[in-house]
């Protein structure tokens, strides 16, 4: 069956938009799943596209969603929790880690069974891992592993119990997870949040100044989303999503002060002063710019083992072919990005 209508959770997200704008192009029919329906005020305009108002931690309103879905697609990821919590133990309590990453997946999977879906595809990311020191990390590892069980065959079964939800023995899932690198373009929360630091300071002290990424464009990963839904090649497939080339942070940093006009010094922090800069910024007010579980995250190098995946017929864009456009403060273009994040839109 090809797949015509789809359903998404987080579509009016970063990697949402994207990915909503190319579906609806390919004249594919879109439900975007939002709690604030003006927060997809661009989407909304798209003649394919509905955005519906919906609480997607409601496992009801999941169900009466999917319902005449061909596919679902789960977008939704937070970097930081709410509150300040021991996100030094591995037994860090339960938060927003566990809400957003572990028990929404769980319900996703569960309504996608009770509605008939067939198709999943997971929003995962690079270096997910259940036992890693980071919360984040952990908890994108453990929702994977949900993810995988969930595309398994049960024959031995009538039921499967999976912590709680029921899983009535049939509902079988063809899975596609994705785990990019640190996701690039116009509005991004990475390279345009050290652009304004740059603007702002004259020195930047860095913590894990060391640590690796190979940046992959958004519209790269929407693009691989896309490609996934009617392809059988990736059915329980996951794929690591990196940009070509593999920088430092600091390199990175150095990158943005060039492109921006900006240079400044950069001080690398080594390893306890990077653990007490996160530390301190955990307890800073507002958008937070690190935490003591992004710097856990950091210690683990966020690069690709193999290249891109032969099973997508393009190649990614590099970081230079695509930032200088929208990093630049003297586009008009930039500064409304700008004013849209002081305004928190």
């Amino acid at each position: 069956m090809k797949i015509q209508r789809i359903c998404i959770l987080g579509g009016s997200g970063f990697v949402g938009t994207q990915l909503v704008s190319q579906l609806a192009a390919r004249g594919l029919h879109v439900r975007v799943l939002s709690h604030r329906r003006e927060m997809a005020k661009e989407l909304i305009l798209l003649p394919t596209v509905d955005v519906i108002e919906a609480d997607v931690h409601d496992q009801q309103e999941l169900i009466q969603h999917f319902r005449g879905m061909d596919a679902v697609i789960n977008l939704v990821g937070i970097l930081h929790e709410d509150k300040v919590g021991r996100v030094d133990l591995p037994s860090a309590r339960r938060g927003d880690f566990q809400k957003v990453h572990i028990e929404l997946p769980r319900k996703v999977i569960h309504a996608c069974g009770e509605s008939g879906v067939h198709r999943l595809l997971h929003m995962s990311a690079l270096g997910a891992d259940p036992n890693s020191r980071s919360a984040y990390q952990r908890s994108k590892g453990i929702a994977e592993a949900l993810v995988r069980e969930a595309a398994m065959r049960h024959s031995e079964h009538e039921n499967w119990y999976l912590n709680g939800p029921k899983f009535i023995h049939g509902y079988d899932l063809n899975v596609t997870i994705f785990r990019p690198s640190v996701i690039f373009g116009r509005g991004d929360s990475f390279l345009s949040m050290f652009a304004r630091l740059l603007k702002s300071f004259p020195v930047l002290p860095l913590a894990a100044s060391g640590s690796r990424f190979a940046p992959v464009h958004v519209e790269d990963v929407a693009r691989a989303f896309a490609d996934s839904l009617d392809n059988t090649a990736t059915y329980g497939q996951a794929y690591d999503l990196c940009g070509p080339n593999v920088y430092t942070l600091q390199e990175l940093v150095s990158y943005v002060g060039d492109v921006i006009g900006k240079k400044r010094s950069i001080i690398p922090l080594g390893k306890w002063m990077s653990y007490f800069q996160a530390w301190a910024l955990e307890f800073k007010p507002g958008k937070k710019l690190m935490t003591r579980d992004n710097y856990y995250a950091l210690c683990t190098d966020n690069v690709c083992r193999g290249g891109w995946p032969s099973v997508f017929d393009f190649q990614p864009a590099s970081l230079e072919a695509i930032a200088p456009e929208y990093l630049r403060a003297d586009t008009p273009r930039a500064r409304y990005e700008d004013y849209r994040e002081n305004a928190h839109r």
